[in-house]
């Protein structure tokens, strides 16, 4: 069970790497104003989500699962982290819309908005941190 642990925090890791850096990519997009530039961030935001993050959020959540199998469902901050990981994954496909809008050039946002956003993956990590190391209830 210990390289199934290993290999979900990796997963994690890479998986939130790309949950931080979106969001990132799209601040530029937005404040770009040629079109070479917008053709080349819609190329990182594809490749970036489809390449790296969804396939880091399904073996995220493999692994995730193997676990909560083998260790088997105890406590209510189990329940809480699932919580998280649903909310994460909810942002982790209204992400993929904002892909797609901006694919199309359909971005009605500004670079603030994106700005903004961009703290949302780090308080679900540091809710999710708490409940798995310190397991307040």
């Amino acid at each position: 069970m210990l390289w199934i642990k290993a290999l979900h925090v990796i997963f994690v890791i890479a998986w939130f790497a790309g949950l931080f850096y979106l969001p990132r990519l799209f601040v530029y997009h937005a404040q770009s104003e040629d079109t070479v530039s917008r053709e080349r961030f819609k190329v990182m935001e594809r490749k970036l989500y489809r390449g790296i993050m969804t396939p880091c959020m399904v073996l995220t959540i493999a692994f995730g699962a193997w676990l909560w199998l083998g260790y088997g469902p105890y406590g209510a901050w189990i329940d809480a982290k699932l919580v998280f990981v649903a909310l994460l994954v909810a942002y982790h496909f209204w992400l993929g819309k904002l892909v797609r809008d901006f694919a199309r050039d359909d971005n009605q946002r500004t670079h603030v908005f994106y700005r903004w956003i961009n703290e949302i993956p780090l308080v679900i990590l540091a809710a999710t941190v708490i409940l798995v190391i310190v397991k307040p209830f």
